[in-house]
């Protein structure tokens, strides 16, 4: 009997009611290795699309597995936990073993761990400089308020090899935090704050709505370089090139909200991309270098966009037979974006090369799949653009925001 197995035979009745039907027996597209080297990833009970489940042979298919990782949450066990022995130990971002604490002091214990929401930024005393912290704490209260069955989702790779929660470089003054979340109304939640004092700023945060909504994706990027230049989007990214193949229509919620913030109407030069094709046309755009327009505009404008993406969702009605369509869409818009992604170079210059790849395919981009040949465009680091359409032809330049070269040089 082979370690899946044994623990199989240690989780509840309840847990395992069906776990048979979810066994396919022929080999999925994609097996989770390819010529001994691992193609996709996903944190813990985010979905991974392509395990194999070491099972002499057997293999649990895409939508299987989202099925059974719906039972394993009642029991803080994820799919990810269930075949691999390795991963049944104490996580730092979050315990994974059933135990008295509720979910909310399991979301507050990740939180603390690093001492978020930080009140000064690293090596200071400043409160100033951490000039998107507000975002995360709105956007941890709403969360808390307003999504069913909030959950902390560690912050790791695979394996267990790698905890993405927080990374330091004391000598260059850099500092990173991650945490991961799912609800009853999306498959992920992933947020980052990098902290580099006045040199560097970021809030990111994408949103995964659960598989059984054909819905946009919400894409957050807020930078700050130097106290000079500042680089803003937030948009529902959408997961095909026309609006009307979502389950339901979206930018007309957003032109309202939009309309109310000049600051917010920036265009991207079609140097660097092709917005027609991979954003919405209520994507709020903005560089500026006037600072009160985080607090005037930028914030009130994204508290609303994300209320909105939420209302939509409860308003569209779940579509099961969609699920595993969905989630080859995010799938796709995950390989894309890891392959454009920055945040490589950026993060190996602070934390090494090593981590910064694991954590680009691992926590960022988690359901991506790694190709041979690295792209080498340098887009902005939220992911922030679509995939093309399975029948669009392959693009020949990034069609994601890039930051032009004096915002690029800015960076650390």
């Amino acid at each position: 009997m082979r370690p899946q197995h044994l623990l199989l035979s240690t989780l509840p009745l309840a847990a395992l009611s069906g776990v048979a039907a979810y066994v396919v027996q022929t080999p999925s597209r994609g097996s989770f290795t390819t010529k001994g080297r691992r193609q996709s990833s996903a944190p813990l009970r985010s979905a991974s699309l392509h395990l194999r489940m070491d099972t002499e042979g057997d293999v649990i298919d895409r939508k299987a597995q989202y099925e059974m990782e719906q039972r394993l949450m009642d029991q803080q066990l994820s799919f990810h936990q269930l075949v691999n022995p390795n991963l049944l130990h104490h996580s730092s971002s979050s315990p994974i073993m059933p135990s008295s604490i509720t979910e909310e002091q399991r979301i507050e214990q990740a939180m603390s761990t690093h001492g978020m929401p930080w009140s000064a930024s690293i090596g200071t005393e400043d409160d100033d400089t951490l000039l998107y912290m507000p975002f995360w704490d709105w956007q941890m209260s709403f969360m808390k308020e307003t999504l069913t069955n909030l959950r902390v989702v560690p912050s790791e790779d695979d394996e267990g090899e790698h905890d993405f929660t927080y990374k330091e470089n004391t000598e260059k003054k850099a500092r990173i935090v991650n945490l991961c979340f799912a609800s009853d109304e999306y498959r992920k939640i992933r947020m980052s704050y990098y902290d580099a004092g006045d040199n560097t700023q970021v809030f990111n945060s994408v949103w995964y709505p659960d598989p059984k909504y054909n819905l946009p994706v919400l894409g957050i990027d807020l930078l700050a370089f130097n106290r000079k230049k500042y680089l803003a989007i937030v948009d529902f990214q959408p997961l095909h090139e026309d609006e009307a193949d979502h389950a339901a229509p979206f930018e007309h919620m957003l032109k309202p909200i939009k309309e109310q913030y000049d600051s917010l109407k920036g265009r991207m030069s079609s140097k660097f991309y092709d917005e027609t094709q991979f954003f919405s046309q209520e994507m709020l755009f903005a560089r500026f270098e006037d600072e009160s327009v985080i607090s005037t505009d930028l914030m009130p404008a994204f508290q609303r966009y994300v209320e909105a993406h939420v209302d939509m969702l409860r308003q569209t009605e779940p579509s099961v037979p969609q699920i595993d369509f969905v989630l080859d869409r995010q799938q796709a818009y995950d390989t894309y974006s890891a392959e454009r992604d920055p945040a490589t170079g950026l993060f190996a210059s602070m934390f090494g090369k090593e981590w910064a790849d694991q954590f680009v395919y691992n926590f960022l981009f988690s359901m991506s799949e790694k190709s041979e040949s690295e792209a080498t465009t340098v887009p902005t680091m939220g992911g922030h653009g679509a995939p093309p359409s399975p029948s669009q032809q392959p693009q020949q330049h990034s069609s994601r925001p890039q930051p032009q070269p004096e915002i690029a040089n800015a960076r650390p």
